[in-house]
């Protein structure tokens, strides 16, 4: 028996549906960029002296600008690159854990992966005097150990699914308690670094964190993008997936991996920023529609969320708050509605 062919209408829909589809990733994906960039050009041009966009591009390639100089190219220029790498960092990690989870709340701010690295932090800070890059070397490896312990916790007959984020979520618990606990012991000196540190904050950005996060950067963010294909179909269920020739197990913990490595580096930069992992990914999804893996955009707007925030914190509100206070006042309520919204459809996020 001979195949029957599709019908042209039906051809040419399908052929239509891609076709337009391509066009609103292309376009999501270039207006992202365009906000990203037009926010890190403003945020190097205002401040208590604004700048102009001539004065900035002379700094960033290399002349001597009276002023500009120092402000700018050791203020300014670092504050916002790590912004703008942090946002990435927390934009793409939470976004390959809710797609790969298939779930909103997968989010490394929920199930405890942020609440690892802020334990040991803070435990580093108040009982082993730690500072600086010992800190943050010390919360980057408590990030990939909190995660791999969940992991493994989670783990049972090939998968890990929902008990990942249950498991998540009361592991977030107890290290939270840890933070409390350590914060009521802590020496007044010490119990304001380990608050700059758990809130989130720019506040000592330096070239010292642009470095080790673009390395990562460069390392992690090719291998995600290359299985970005095998995450899409993962949406579709484990069964679906290998079906379709995913070796799903092993794709699974390459991925978790490489988003942790990222969410490990950027919280060991600035700290837990509040709900960008969060925020971004499920934004992402609904800019670019039901087709396509957000994680790529999921990073974009991750970046221009941590550089508005960082702007909003520092000058628009009357006060200078850490840009982590900022994200929080924008996730809680969408962590609200969410709840919401799972209870009126009887779970389902």
């Amino acid at each position: 028996m001979t195949a029957l062919a599709p019908a042209p209408t039906t051809l040419a829909a399908v052929t239509s549906g891609r076709a337009r589809r391509a066009r609103r990733r292309i376009l999501v994906t270039g207006g992202l960029l365009v906000a990203v960039l037009a926010t890190y050009l403003v945020s190097l041009m205002v401040g208590q002296t604004f700048y102009t966009p001539a004065e900035v591009w002379a700094v960033m390639t290399g002349q001597t600008v009276p002023g500009a100089s120092f402000t700018v190219g050791e203020l300014r220029l670092p504050r916002s690159t790590v912004a703008l790498l942090t946002g990435l960092c927390f934009g793409m990690g939470g976004a390959v854990f809710q797609t790969l989870l298939r779930n909103p709340l997968a989010s490394p701010d929920i199930i405890g992966i942020n609440a690892g690295a802020s334990a040991a932090a803070v435990v580093g800070i108040v009982f082993l005097s730690l500072s600086g890059t010992a800190v943050s070397v010390l919360a980057t490896v408590a990030a990939v150990g909190t995660a791999l312990t969940i992991y493994l916790l989670a783990f049972k007959d090939g998968g890990a699914g929902a008990r990942f984020i249950l498991i998540g979520i009361g592991v977030a618990a107890i290290f939270n308690s840890v933070v409390a606990f350590v914060l009521s012991r802590a020496a007044e000196w010490d119990l304001q670094a380990a608050m700059r540190w758990i809130t989130g904050s720019l506040n000592s950005a330096s070239w010292n964190e642009v470095v080790p996060l673009a390395g990562a950067m460069v390392v992690v963010v090719p291998v995600l993008l290359w299985l970005t294909r095998d995450l899409e179909l993962m949406r579709l269920g484990d069964e679906a997936a290998a079906a379709l020739g995913v070796p799903v197990e092993r794709r699974r913990i390459l991925l978790i991996v490489a988003a942790v490595v990222l969410l490990a580096f950027a919280t060991a930069a600035v700290g837990p920023i509040s709900f960008v992992a969060f925020l971004s990914g499920p934004i992402a999804a609904r800019m670019l529609g039901p087709v396509g893996s957000p994680v790529l955009v999921a990073g974009l707007f991750g970046s221009f969320l941590v550089l508005l925030a960082d702007l909003t914190g520092q000058y628009l509100l009357g006060m200078r708050l850490p840009v982590g206070v900022v994200t929080g006042v924008l996730g809680a309520p969408y962590l609200i509605f969410l709840l919401i919204r799972s209870s009126r459809s009887g779970g389902s996020l």
